[in-house]
């Protein structure tokens, strides 16, 4: 039982995903009694059915395509001393069994972590009484214990949104919680959406060695990206023998038994094994007291929070995927911290969304930060744009890359890095750098002045930044 008077700051945070685990672990580190209350598994979607296992899975279809080019490097297979060419066995059940321990064991790590360092964990589910009372209904019981709270952390993420006409069945049409409890490796997978979530799945697949079709309801795929990076990617996709339908809105999915039918608007029907339903996401928001207690919702159904994860009500926090900020792990993590400072008194620094950066796990990967081109073309920034494609990078010659680039992004004038892209198979650990200059507002020149290893991807980074360099007023 939870003592229901509190005898210090007690904060109760409902969710414990990335940002209501982060939450909890601030919370007592400066001094609070922290409830943390989760029904589904620490760790949350994150941990349990999104981010872990999609990029464990994302990981293995890399490691595949690594061996089947081995040869272009001159690496060769050998039998009973003959050259045979290697062919690529998927095991998807062996895949699907280890993603699901990577992330089970993920989870109980976590959880080790937040009883240890004093976190009052509950399994059960949470929702606010007003907005300082919290009720409290453990898994396997019937009756509520309600607890007062001098604040409340709302993280409890979101959920993959449904189609009426197009209903995930866990078989053959599924949404992204639903894809590893597939038997065996689909002959042809239809992705339904060519957003992060779709493209992302589209391209594990293509490259673990379904045939895919990626069904876009815009003129071109990652249609929030970078337009250089978004047109690279969907040149790889093609050459590897992805189906692209562009300005193809899906209408209906039907379950044949042993097939999937996909309807599309103009009357086209596309024939596949499985479909993938990549068409966003909802916040799970709903029956948590929110609105009852104060707490105003967007027309979404997102928890309409600031820069500090306040909510209209000045006790309750909303952070990660049932809020409005991006809906990333990184910043889910970042909001639950900044909340915590918030309320007890520390230092806050206020999340700055364009700070973030951001990564999109196809082959190869797509990470960006900062201010984009379309911004300086548009004039709302006045910044200036050097792009250094990887062919002529030395170390992407020894490992065989053959596509990518690295594009910075500098203010006119003070030559102060304000952006980038990065495209590249580590473009997650790249953008780091980048990332780290506009932070700190770090000049072209004291990027370029830092010295970078040779040969490696990141010496495009410094080359970008010397390119950049202001030139000398007469």
């Amino acid at each position: 039982m939870i003592e229901k008077k509190m005898t210090k700051h007690r904060i109760v945070v409902i969710g414990g995903g990335p940002g209501g685990y982060e939450a909890a672990r601030a919370g007592v580190q400066l001094g609070a009694e922290v409830v943390l209350v989760e029904e589904n598994g620490i760790g949350g979607n994150a941990v349990l059915t999104d981010v872990v296992p999609s990029k464990t899975l994302i990981a293995t279809a890399e490691a595949a395509q690594r061996v089947a080019s081995a040869s272009a490097l001159g690496v060769r297979l050998m039998v009973d001393g003959k050259r045979v060419t290697p062919t690529i066995d998927i095991d998807l059940p062996a895949i699907n069994t280890r993603l699901l321990q990577l992330a089970k064991s993920q989870s109980k790590d976590m959880l080790r972590t937040l009883k240890t360092e004093g976190v009052i964990v509950v399994d059960g589910r949470g929702v606010l009484d007003g907005n300082h009372h919290v009720l409290i209904t453990k898994s396997g019981e019937n009756s509520s214990e309600r607890i007062e709270a001098k604040t409340i952390i709302v993280a409890t993420g979101a959920s993959p949104r449904e189609l009426a006409s197009a209903k995930t069945d866990g078989k053959r049409i599924l949404n992204w919680k639903q894809l590893y409890n597939i038997g065996d490796l689909p002959t042809h997978m239809i992705v339904v959406g060519s957003g992060v979530t779709g493209a992302e799945f589209a391209s594990a697949y293509l490259d673990l060695g379904s045939e895919v079709t990626l069904v876009s309801s815009r003129d071109k795929v990652l249609p929030g990206n970078d337009g250089d990076a978004a047109e690279l990617i969907e040149g790889v996709f093609k050459r590897k023998g992805m189906n692209i339908l562009r300005n193809a809105r899906a209408t209906s999915v039907k379950n044949l038994g042993e097939s999937v039918e996909v309807t599309l608007e103009d009357g086209q029907v596309i024939s596949g094994s499985h479909c993938l339903m990549a068409v966003g996401a909802i916040p799970n928001t709903a029956d948590l007291g929110l609105e009852e207690a104060g707490v105003k919702l967007n027309e979404t159904g997102h928890v309409i929070s600031n820069k500090v994860a306040r909510t209209s009500r000045a006790n309750v926090y909303a952070v990660g995927d049932c809020s409005t900020a991006l809906p990333l792990a990184s910043v889910a993590a970042m909001q639950g911290r900044t909340a915590i400072y918030h309320t007890m008194g520390d230092v806050s620094v206020p999340t700055s969304l364009r700070n973030v950066a951001s990564n999109v796990f196809t082959s190869p990967e797509i990470a960006s930060v900062g201010w984009s081109q379309d911004a300086i073309e548009q004039g709302l920034v006045r910044g200036e744009v050097q792009k250094i494609v990887l062919e002529t990078n030395p170390r992407a010659k020894m490992q065989g890359i053959e596509e990518g680039f690295i594009k910075l992004y500098a203010s006119v004038g003070s030559g102060t890095v304000i952006g980038g892209v990065v495209v590249a198979p580590t473009a997650s650990d790249l953008i780091y750098p980048i990332a780290v200059a506009i932070e700190n507002r770090l000049t072209v020149d004291q990027l370029a002045r830092t010295y970078t290893v040779y040969p490696s991807l990141s010496g495009s980074i410094s080359e970008a930044a010397s390119a950049l360099h202001p030139p000398i007023d007469d």
